[in-house]
């Protein structure tokens, strides 16, 4: 092969050369070729070739020159543009108030404005594209202008920086010259970083200016709430320094106001002013002290003092948060002088109120004593009345019984009189024992039959004489009371109401009411008027005066309702004037009934045998001759003695024993009636006996019971006395 041929082939065009350059470079090609076939026609095929394969080459070369150009204008097309977006992307970036730095997914600086790292020259003087983010944070942590914390070396803050780095979040940079910047980073998705720096300088100046006057604002409210306030305060902060007050406080503790200063220390404030006060309710200056020397977790405290002037003053501690405290100061030396004074009146009326509770305790014994007296008076003079009553009342029926027609009218009415008077002098000592409490009562099962039996024979032969239909109702049950109270009740109501009734009936029946039982008693009488019901019940309260004061004292209703108080057995009242009215008594139901008593009938008196002897002792000569000449007309010879050793002695000289005993109870000096009866009936064997006395005491009453004697209570009625002999001989 030809080196020209390589040579002229292998520069055979220029893409930049000029077209007529070009165009005679083919010219010279085709010269050439020509000179060249015409000196070889040997070698004419070759160079035929040769010149085909320089056309196609060519062809292919002025194509590729096209591509080329079109290439080329386009990569200068796209520089241009990048060019412009790189400048359009600075610009954009120096816009930026903030300052901007764009690390790369390596973390190297890509870009960064002008404002980056400008608050710290000394490192903006290092920072370059390329260099690492941590070479970034090394020249920062090493500037003179970063404000390092105290204590904290560059090391330090590079490593507390790089973790912000990695956690992303937004934080704050001191500067020198009281200024700061906020850094905030953003990680991009490809692992860039962006770094924002903003100088808050003036923001954080403006803040704290506005809170200096918020908190100046907040200290002239609470100055002037303080200074407000009636009470004194204190404000402690937590090193025991004094961060606020008010001049109650130092009026309270006489604290001259040079001393009060901020930041002065308050124990050595309030040392003096605590040194001569009186602390109360145990509290001392030492455990205010170390209340207040604790560090935290002070418990809330209150106390008083006293000052030598006189006022008291109550303090209250409160812990605050930052581990100071308040104390109160408040002025009670009014409260406390008012309860001084209250309590001194109080003595004062406990003093006046013990002496007057002496005076009525005193009042009381004596009332007590009156009535106590009044209670012995009564009952002695009951006795000593009942002495001679009993005597008349005897004497009166031996001669009515032996006098002939004209007299025995005479004589019936003066027994009448007596019996008056014997129930009289019977209420007015059921009405002293009942106001004395000398009562005492003996609840037991009463079965009604035999009560209501017995009081239907007592006034029966009453409603006759008076023309009026009586209608008691039998009964069934028993009822749970005293029998001597109930059985006087029911007589003073049944009595009444024949008393007061003048034409008509008077019925007593009885109603069963669940677990009570309601005896009622009806009358067709006068009735009584509604302002008279309470005053019926009053003693010596007689209605209208329609009874004659032969026919009673009114006292029925009144011992009515004191023994009805006595039992709680509630006690009614209904009455229509001119209609007639109702008494009712409400008692409980007994749940056991006693078995009657199978006794035998008591013997006739036609059936009595002759010879029978009574020991007779009494003290009072003419009842004792009244007893004896009762006895002696029923065939009874009678031994009269007036003491029982008098007694003793008679029946252990003559040497026979009697066949029953009526004792007295007072027989003066010596043994009683029944310490006289447990004698002969120790040394003489028992005998049919019976205790005669006034005297309804219950002492009384319980001597004879324990010695299972019963009493004849005076004055004597002559069928009662008949009715001891008659059953003492159905005796064995």
């Amino acid at each position: 092969m030809n080196p020209d041929r390589h040579r002229i082939s292998d520069g055979l065009l220029d893409p930049n050369d000029d077209p007529a350059v070009s165009i005679e470079k083919l010219l010279t090609i085709t010269d050439a070729l020509m000179r060249h076939a015409e000196q070889g026609h040997g070698d004419h095929d070759a160079a035929f070739e040769e010149f085909r394969r320089a056309a196609v080459l060519e062809d292919h070369v002025r194509q590729r020159t096209r591509e080329l150009e079109t290439a080329l204008g386009l990569l200068n097309e796209a520089n241009s543009t990048a060019e412009r977006a790189r400048h359009v992307l600075a610009q954009a970036v120096e816009a930026i108030e903030e300052g901007f730095a764009l690390f790369d997914p390596e973390q190297r600086l890509v870009l960064l404005n002008s404002r980056f790292c400008s608050e710290l020259p000394d490192a903006r003087a290092r920072l370059r594209p390329g260099i690492t983010f941590t070479d970034y944070i090394r020249a920062a942590s090493r500037s003179r202008h970063l404000l390092l914390p105290h204590g904290q070396g560059s090391e330090i803050w590079a490593e507390k920086r790089m973790a912000h780095h990695l956690s992303g979040r937004v934080f704050y940079v001191d500067l020198t010259g009281d200024r700061w910047l906020q850094v905030s980073e953003q990680h991009m998705e490809d692992g860039s970083t962006v770094v924002l720096q903003t100088n808050v300088t003036e923001i954080i100046r403006a803040e704290r200016s506005e809170r200096g006057k918020l908190l100046d604002d907040q200290a002239r409210m609470i100055r002037a709430t303080l200074d407000h306030l009636n009470q004194g305060v204190a404000i402690v902060d937590g090193d025991r320094r004094m961060a606020g007050w008010n001049w109650r406080m130092a009026q309270m503790l006489d604290i001259r106001a040079p001393l009060l200063r901020r930041g002065v220390d308050f124990e050595a404030l309030i040392a003096p002013a605590l040194a001569h006060a009186a602390f109360s309710s145990g509290f001392t200056a030492a455990r205010l002290r170390a209340w207040i020397r604790m560090s935290n977790g002070r418990p809330p405290i209150s106390f008083e003092i006293q000052q030598p002037s006189g006022v008291v003053l109550a303090a209250y501690g409160q812990e605050m948060p930052g581990r100071g405290f308040v104390l109160s100061f408040s002025d009670v030396s009014r409260e406390r002088l008012a309860v001084h004074s209250m309590l001194r009146a109080n003595a004062t009326l406990e003093m006046r109120v013990a002496t007057r509770t002496e005076e009525l305790a005193a009042a009381l014994a004596s009332a007590e004593r009156a009535n106590a007296t009044r209670a012995r008076f009564v009952a002695a003079a009951s006795h000593d009345l009942l002495q001679p009553l009993s005597a008349a009342k005897l004497f009166v029926a031996a001669a009515r019984d032996e006098a002939g027609p004209g007299q025995s009218a005479t004589l019936e009415k003066a027994h009448n009189a007596l019996l008056s008077v014997e129930g009289i002098l019977g209420a007015l000592l059921d009405i002293s024992r009942l106001e004395a409490g000398a009562n005492y009562i003996e609840v037991m099962p009463i079965p009604l039959s035999l009560l209501l039996a017995q009081l239907t024979d007592e006034f029966a032969p009453i409603a006759a004489n008076k023309g009026l239909r009586l209608t008691i109702v039998t009964c069934g049950l028993a009822v749970q009371s005293d029998a001597a109270y109930l059985r006087r009740i029911l007589q003073n109501l049944i009595g009444n109401a024949l008393r007061y009734t003048s034409s008509g009936r008077v019925l007593v029946g009885a109603r069963r009411l669940g677990g009570s039982v309601r005896i009622e008693v009806h009358d067709t009488g006068p009735g009584i008027a509604p302002e008279n019901q309470q005053a019926v019940f009053r003693e010596f309260h007689r209605i209208g005066g329609s009874a004659s004061a032969a026919e009673g004292m009114g006292l029925g209703l009144a011992i009515v309702e004191r023994a009805c108080a006595l039992l709680r057995h509630p006690l009614t009242l209904r009455s229509k004037p001119g209609i007639g009215t109702c008494f009712a008594v409400e008692l409980p139901v007994a749940r056991a009934v006693p078995p009657p008593d199978d006794q035998p009938a008591p013997p006739r008196p036609e059936d009595l045998p002759g010879g029978r002897i009574a020991l007779l002792i009494e003290n009072d000569e003419g009842l004792r001759r009244a007893i004896a000449l009762s006895l002696e007309r029923r065939g009874i010879e009678v031994l009269e003695t007036a003491s029982g050793s008098e007694a003793i002695a008679l029946l252990e000289e003559i040497g026979i024993v009697p066949d029953l005993y009526l004792i007295d109870q007072q027989l003066g000096p010596g043994l009683t009636g029944v310490e006289t009866a447990q004698v002969l009936h120790r040394r003489f064997g028992p005998r049919p006996t019976r205790i005669i006395t006034a005297d309804r005491t219950q002492d009384t009453r319980d001597a004879a019971g324990q010695a299972g004697l019963d009493i004849m209570f005076k004055p004597i009625d002559a069928d009662a006395l008949g009715a001891f002999v008659l059953q003492s001989a159905a005796l064995p």
